[in-house]
């Protein structure tokens, strides 16, 4: 079975600290089945809501190589890396 390639919006100063290979991690309600080794494409918006056209992390895609579920995390919250 095909991994899923899930299409995610980040805002513009979190999408800059990824970038900076500050930010490795993402923490997302977990409503469209995560699993390690999908995919994902970020879409960099900024705080209004407006897709940031011309950000470099647009469009680029991650795997994602771990979740963390519970341990101290909101009920159907995980974390991503």
């Amino acid at each position: 079975m095909r991994n899923k390639t899930h299409r995610i919006k980040i805002l513009s100063e979190f999408a800059d600290d990824v970038l900076k290979g500050q930010k490795t991690f993402e923490v997302r309600k977990n409503d469209r089945g995560y699993k390690k080794g999908d995919h994902v494409i970020f879409e960099v918006i900024s705080r209004s809501g407006v897709v940031c056209q011309q950000h470099p992390l647009n469009y680029r895609e991650f795997e994602i190589s771990y979740i963390l579920g519970g341990w101290g995390i909101k009920k159907r919250y995980i974390v991503l890396e």
